[in-house]
């Protein structure tokens, strides 16, 4: 069942029930005036309500407005092919969302992303089938490589490149770039260029005739469909340049884990292990009822994609306030630099999803580690907390939280 009918599905009934679940409570607690404040006789959307529950009754916790702190590749505009499609989520749709933009994109069997380049830098994560990448650094360089579910890739701004699709269908991949206004329809394609070129000129930059140029007049492809390519050492053969010194795909999917529990785990891909990047990523697991730690970043803000499960994250902003966000898969988040928050999984599922930064280390303060690390009689002062209790943190990281804890 698609993430859409799931949530037109619940959506009345969450809703609804939501509603009356709250009416009740404040009824018993507080009597019928309580009961009446909960009430909502309408006019409602039960399926925008839906889709974060925390809007209408929040935690006791949560304060203040945050602003969106979520969006949804589901809910934006799909610009269709032929051969494929892609939608984009910017500062234009997700307003918070300033310092990175991000495009969902489907490329099938044989689909190809034309040759082209652009300003920003490009991070990709694969979340479906195979495709094949090429790309030219400055120095002439070559770089062709095949990718897989679970791998990335990242072209530093200006690098031209591409990407197809390899069998047997293909691929679908979340890319990410480091300024939240570029939009996937502001790239730099190579036959709009051939189309706003006179043909003199083109014949003397190749030293050919300009009749070579005769039927080059195809315009603003973007994704189209193109013949299969064959052996990847035959592709890299055709080149004779020696291939970039930093290869531009990882395999993140086959790292292993930096933390490993039985309550999730976390890969990460940053300068240190991918040398190509400068945009630093981890890809988090969380089992069922596990929680990524509260914490934050301090050198980037964080641009998140979900990939499965349900999450409900709470994001502490300072000055007394504080939200609480539902996610499903498909959806986008993002949390502004050094601003606390963690990410709980409330569903059924392994939650998995992206953390990505616009820096190229990848940096995480803990809560938890934080106040181990500080003399225990300080931290009791300000939370009146018992010293045993403080002793008992841990004085590393704990990414993941233990999914049951004692005590």
């Amino acid at each position: 069942m698609t993430l859409y009918s799931r949530r037109n599905i619940l959506a009345t009934s969450a809703v609804g029930g939501l509603a009356a679940v709250s009416a009740t409570r404040a009824l018993a607690e507080n009597g019928p005036g309580a009961a009446a404040a909960m009430s909502d006789p309408g006019p409602r959307d039960p399926a925008q309500a839906a889709i974060n529950p925390y809007d209408w009754q929040s935690l006791p916790t949560d304060h203040g407005n945050l602003g969106t702190l979520r969006h949804s590749f589901s809910q934006v505009h799909n610009r269709h092919t032929d051969a494929g499609w892609a939608r984009e989520v910017t500062v234009r749709n997700f307003p918070i969302s300033k310092a990175m933009a991000g495009v969902n994109m489907r490329l099938p069997l044989g689909a190809v992303r034309e040759l082209h380049w652009h300003v920003p830098a490009e991070w990709a994560y694969v979340t479906y089938g195979t495709g094949r990448i090429t790309a030219v650094d400055s120095g002439a360089r070559k770089f062709v490589a095949d990718v897989k579910e679970g791998d990335l890739w990242f072209f530093p701004g200006g690098v031209p490149h591409s990407i197809q699709g390899l069998g047997p269908d293909g691929c679908e991949f979340i890319l990410v770039f480091n300024d939240g206004n570029f939009s996937e329809d502001s790239t730099f394609l190579i036959t709009d260029w051939f189309n706003h070129t006179p043909k003199e000129v083109l014949a003397k930059n190749f030293s050919v005739n300009a009749s070579a140029f005769d039927r080059a007049d195809r315009k603003d492809l973007w994704i189209f469909n193109a013949p299969v390519p064959g052996n990847l050492a035959d592709d890299l053969a055709q080149s004779k340049q020696p291939e970039v010194p930093n290869p531009y795909k990882f395999s993140l999917l086959d790292q292993k884990p930096v933390f490993s529990s039985p309550s999730g785990a976390v890969r990460i891909a940053d300068s240190s292990n991918f040398k190509a990047t400068t945009m630093a990523a981890a890809l988090v697991e969380v089992a069922p009822g596990g929680m990524r730690e509260l914490h934050w970043h301090p050198n980037s803000d964080e641009w998140q994609y979900y990939i499965s499960g349900t999450a409900r994250m709470g994001v502490f902003h300072g000055e007394g306030r504080n939200n609480t966000v539902e996610f499903h898969p498909s959806d986008v988040g993002y949390v502004p630099q050094s601003i606390g928050h963690y990410i709980e999984n409330i569903g059924k599922d392994n939650l998995r999803f992206l953390e990505v930064f616009t820096t190229p280390e990848y940096a995480d303060i803990s809560l938890a580690s934080w106040m181990a690390n500080v003399p225990h009689e300080l931290v009791a002062a300000h939370l009146n907390i018992d010293i045993s209790t403080l002793q008992r943190l841990a004085q590393t990281k704990t990414p993941v939280t233990p999914i049951q804890v004692g005590g």
